[in-house]
């Protein structure tokens, strides 16, 4: 079985709180291979410097974009994306293209803490897009 493919992302409030996510799942994260965009990555290289994480461009310059691309692309299993929905956000449509090319190509998609505990609990289990599709389940 290939290694899940995870994207990480986090909207500014929440790159602390995406950090130490991955620094509690450091294990499970470190058999994974990981894409963020720009400073989310940053902040995850500085609290767990042993990841492998392959750092796109920040939200705002395409790094949502190019996530989207390698979803459209199969290139990702599951995408965690910590949104704060008490802030502005100045590339919205951009954040709004990412969920919905998530929709679309049915990658599982945690938008919070909750939901991100689950979505790993699942692919730890093997139960996702192409990890459950190698595994002779959806396609």
């Amino acid at each position: 079985m290939t290694a899940v493919r995870l994207a990480l992302v986090a909207h500014d409030a929440k790159k602390d709180e995406m950090a130490s996510f991955a620094e509690r799942h450091r294990t499970f994260l470190g058999d994974c291979t990981l894409f963020a965009t720009g400073t989310t990555g940053l902040r995850i290289m500085e609290r767990c410097p042993e990841l492998d994480v392959r750092r796109l461009k920040s939200g705002p310059y395409g790094g949502d974009q190019q996530i989207g691309a390698l979803i459209a692309e199969s290139g990702i299993d599951a995408l965690i994306f910590f949104v704060d929905p008490l802030s502005p956000m100045p590339h919205d449509v951009d954040v709004k293209a990412l969920m919905r090319v998530a929709l679309v190509y049915d990658v599982p998609m945690a938008l919070n803490r909750a939901s991100a505990e689950m979505v790993l609990a699942g692919l730890a289990r093997g139960e996702g897009s192409a990890v459950e599709a190698e595994a002779g389940g959806r396609a």
